[in-house]
């Protein structure tokens, strides 16, 4: 399968790379500026593409690494091309393969395939790639095949259905950027505390590492500590008569997810009294 790529930005160019690494035709890279397709192309030792069509000509599966707002905007250029029995897929978290309206009367495959990962850098995040669990849905004609490829590159592979990609996306965005919002709501505190903002992210450091080293080698049931683990509703009483209004209905939000966790980590314990404090 010769793969072409339509965007030679970070995830492009990482995913082109780790194509080629793992041996896949990739055969270049078609951009809105020249110079960032030719980048591309020496990193990952293939062709520049200056016009999309010649692009498409080349390659049996055409990859879209393009901002969500610019895939519908591809596609309908795409339409005009001869893209018959083409792997046509985006790479976005959030859209599904249904943004490649009217596909089937192009006798085209549309497909969403999505890296669980951040990539951060251009030429460096493809080194890490093979850590990461991929997403895909898309029409059943080369889901297998496309599962397979990425499965023989070492990665797990899960397939979602369309209707189901927001919420995965959701999920993915509170554990990652979210995760981001509720540390630097920790650290804020902590200099209303009288910390510096440095001495804030430094205290913070060992908490965050060890409650992530447990969480990933335990799970969040086994890693769960804590005043609602134990019960202790005096505690969270007491931290939501200091918290501000939009600190009390985050801390709101995450204890009751928490306490979700706790109920089955302790079948026998009774949280109705935390349950209270929480309405409040």
């Amino acid at each position: 399968m010769k793969v072409g790529f339509i965007g030679a930005g970070k995830v492009g160019v990482s995913l082109g790379k780790y194509l080629t690494e793992h041996n896949v035709n990739v055969t270049g890279y078609y951009s809105k500026t020249s110079k960032s397709s030719i980048e591309a192309a020496e990193f990952t030792n293939t062709s520049a593409y200056q016009g999309i069509n010649d692009l498409v000509e080349d390659s049996d599966a055409i990859f879209l690494t393009v901002p969500d707002g610019m895939i519908n905007k591809v596609w309908e250029q795409l339409k005009m091309l001869p893209i018959e029995n083409k792997i046509i897929s985006h790479f976005s978290g959030l859209l599904s393969s249904t943004v490649f309206s009217d596909i089937s009367r192009h006798h085209a495959f549309g497909y969403s395939i999505h890296p669980l990962f951040a990539i951060h850098d251009k030429y460096h995040s493809y080194k890490e790639l093979s850590k990461s669990f991929f997403t895909i849905e898309g029409h059943e004609r080369y889901l297998n095949h496309l599962s397979r490829l990425f499965e023989g590159f070492g990665n797990q592979v899960v397939v979602i259905q369309a209707e189901d990609k927001i919420r995965y996306h959701a999920a993915a965005s509170m554990v990652s950027n979210l995760y981001i919002g509720l540390v630097s709501l920790g650290e804020k505190m902590l200099v209303d505390c009288g910390f510096t903002p440095d001495k804030a992210h430094q205290a913070l450091t060992p908490l965050i590492q060890g409650n992530t080293k447990n969480i990933l080698s335990s799970g969040t049931r086994d890693a769960l500590t804590g005043p609602i683990e134990r019960n202790d509703s005096l505690t969270i009483f007491n931290h939501l008569q200091v918290l501000e209004p939009q600190e009390k209905e985050v801390y709101k939000a995450l204890s009751r997810q928490v306490l979700k966790v706790a109920e089955e980590k302790h079948t026998d314990r009774d949280y109705e009294k935390i349950k209270e404090v929480l309405k409040e």
